[in-house]
């Protein structure tokens, strides 16, 4: 079956401006329109599989081809919410088995709501979370944004739960050597990162509520 990704790709337009200048209002411009239009056409087509594809792209592909004006762009815009929600599903699509421990882990230390805000199936193993990012993903295109951000903050918030415990059972271990020290570090890094993306999608999912998100 021929597979279409042409809407997640950068349009030529867009390609032209960047190459073209230096100008860092430029780039940004830029990077708000094609999150606009990227969001619009989805939103606005009548045919299912626009979406299927659009989330599929990134898992195939990578995100490259937004990288260069998505990834420097502010938090808590359009295009850093998008950029976040996508390096999210990218991340976990490529390695879901780690992906699906750390949750349950996350989940075990949750005192909150997240584990419920997320809407994760239990038992979730690593098709549950894929099929969970998916969703999440294709809940941004297809219903309402604030709440698929507000879902993704909450993912996060659990994964970073997750990546804490992981670093917490390394650091208990007795004698440790360099390379568990490296592990302990990086599941830290991890967390810590997970964290943060939890928060900024959280403030845009407010923001996308008062109509401020852009």
């Amino acid at each position: 079956m021929e597979r279409h990704h042409r809407p997640v790709r950068m349009p030529i337009e867009a390609f032209d401006h960047y190459i073209g200048g230096d100008d860092p209002a430029a780039i940004s411009r830029v990077a708000h329109e094609t999150a606009r239009a990227l969001l619009h056409r989805v939103h606005g087509s009548d045919d299912p599989s626009v979406v299927k594809r659009t989330v599929r792209y990134t898992a195939e592909h990578g995100v490259s081809d937004l990288a260069e004006l998505w990834a420097k762009s502010a938090p808590r815009t359009l295009p850093g919410a998008l950029w976040r929600l996508y390096l999210v599903h990218a991340a976990v699509s490529r390695d879901t088995d780690s992906a699906a421990i750390a949750f349950r882990r996350g989940v075990a230390r949750d005192r909150s709501i997240h584990t419920l805000v997320a809407g994760a199936p239990e038992p979730t193993g690593p098709a549950e979370i894929r099929e969970l990012t998916d969703e999440i993903l294709c809940g941004a295109f297809t219903g309402d944004f604030a709440n698929a951000l507000d879902r993704a903050a909450s993912f996060c918030m659990v994964m970073s739960l997750g990546f804490g415990a992981f670093a917490d059972d390394i650091d208990a271990g007795d004698g440790l050597t360099s390379e568990p020290q490296k592990l302990a570090e990086a599941a830290a890094i991890r967390g810590a990162r997970y964290l943060e993306y939890g928060r900024d999608l959280a403030a845009a999912a407010s923001l996308q509520r008062q109509g401020k998100l852009d």
